[in-house]
């Protein structure tokens, strides 16, 4: 009898992995539109539409450095409906920095797949007529809260690494934390900060047409689309490395078949050549 019922369980969960998904599908962003979560979501959601035949419904939910989206998901009916795009701060980082969390990352998510990841680069504004790495360290030495920074939220790459930098430079600057950088983009060309960590693409429109000045990369190496633009490790500072990156999760207790499938169907969908013609233009990796 123990034997029959567990194979029909066996059956019944194949049966419904083979089904899923049957409606429509929530994808959540915990960042707003046009950010660069959104985008790979949209990207995401669109392939996943096409190969699993039911929509997959992009839903931004910003807020507190992206724990608000976050928990939503974590909390959310583990069957698969419900799926999030997650990055650096809410996922790895954010537990650090926030005295308590609504949820648990490492508990209540399962991990699917990466999606993209991608370094970082530092620009200022050019009113400070600050020219390289090192003359931007030397001002930010010599007025000590004077200049203030944006990044993407707290506990986001962007944040970490400057605050990163901070100490290892011994320099002080204040931080302002965004819902995403499209705001930080608009606040910093409009003069209210001065200096960002932010994903290339988001930046190097802006840097090109004279309106902020690109001073590193967060890479090891120089990047393709600003080679002008010297690495931290050339400049003396390798241990600034630092790549955000970009996931989909589930809440965990997901049957495994599901998660399987989506994971599949989440690397063709992103390895499509359209999709990495895309990536590769916005300087993200798979």
């Amino acid at each position: 009898m123990r034997w029959a019922t567990l194979l029909a369980l066996m059956v019944c969960t194949v049966a419904a992995a083979q089904s899923y998904p049957s409606h429509p599908v929530k994808l959540v962003v915990p960042f707003p539109p046009g950010s660069t979560p959104d985008i790979v979501g949209r990207t995401l959601a669109t392939k996943l539409q096409e190969s699993l035949g039911q929509p997959f419904v992009v839903e931004n939910r910003t807020g507190a450095g992206g724990n608000i989206g976050t928990e939503a998901v974590a909390k959310a009916p583990a069957d698969g409906y419900t799926l999030l795009v997650g990055i650096n701060g809410p996922i790895a980082t954010n537990k650090y920095l926030y005295a308590s969390l609504p949820y648990d990352p490492d508990k209540d998510l399962a991990p699917i797949s990466l999606l993209a990841v991608a370094p970082q680069m530092l620009v200022v504004v050019p009113e400070l007529k600050l020219h390289t790495f090192q003359a931007f360290i030397d001002y930010a030495r010599a007025h000590p809260g004077r200049l203030s920074y944006g990044s993407v939220g707290s506990g986001s790459a962007s944040h970490l690494t400057m605050e990163l930098l901070k100490s290892e430079a011994k320099l002080y600057a204040v931080h302002i934390p965004y819902r995403g950088f499209p705001p930080a983009v608009t606040d910093m060309l409009a003069g209210n900060i001065q200096a960002m960590f932010a994903i290339i693409p988001g930046v190097l429109p802006h840097v090109r047409a004279g309106k902020m000045k690109a001073l590193a990369i967060t890479a090891l190496e120089r990047n393709a689309l600003a080679p002008d633009v010297p690495s931290v490790a050339e400049l003396g500072y390798p241990q600034l490395e630092s790549l955000a990156w970009i996931g989909l999760l589930a809440p965990a207790g997901t049957p495994a078949e599901v998660l399987g499938r989506l994971g599949n169907e989440t690397v063709r969908g992103m390895r499509a050549p359209d999709v990495v013609d895309l990536w590769v233009s916005r300087d993200l990796v798979l």
